[in-house]
């Protein structure tokens, strides 16, 4: 078989069988949603990661495949806080059965925490979970419906990293 130097700039990534495809991904950002979702390459799923590749809606994109694995929707919303403009196409049997833009809902409850300690949805006695009202996506930005503080995109992406009690 001939291979024509077209097909050679191409980018090849196998397909999979099972799983999930996370396209448009902002560039450089694959690496800390494989983080937030808790994927190690332990797990024994086979993951692909492209990184910094050429798009047309986002100039440069990332890519991550992982087979037999089908995303919950808390970790779909984790992945809109981090790449807004990411799609989700959930695999079977090598073709694509649902496709779905992450959205950034316009409320986020229990998610993320409030990053004031002080906060009602801090303490240990009080029942309730956080409510965060979406203020602005890009920048992200967030308030706490019941002490009114902001939480900035950094804090966000703090708590998602663990890097935050």
């Amino acid at each position: 078989m001939k291979i024509s130097l077209k097909d050679e700039e191409k980018l090849i990534v196998r397909k999979i069988k099972d799983g999930t495809v996370i396209d448009h991904i902002p560039a450089g950002r694959a690496l800390v949603v494989l983080k937030v979702l808790g994927i190690t390459g332990q797990e024994g799923n086979i993951i692909a990661l492209v990184m910094n590749v050429e798009s047309k809606k986002l100039g440069k994109k990332d890519i991550i495949k992982i087979e037999g694995r089908e995303l919950k929707s808390d970790e779909v919303n984790k992945i809109a806080l981090i790449a807004p403009n990411a799609t989700i196409n959930i695999i079977k049997d090598y073709r694509v059965v649902k496709k779905m833009k992450v959205q950034i809902p316009d409320v986020i409850e229990g998610l993320i925490s409030c990053v004031n300690p002080n906060c009602i949805s801090n303490q240990p006695r009080e029942p309730i979970k956080s409510r965060l009202k979406v203020i602005s996506r890009e920048p992200l930005i967030l308030q706490c419906e019941y002490c009114g503080r902001y939480i900035k995109y950094s804090e966000v992406l703090e708590q998602l990293l663990g890097k935050r009690s």
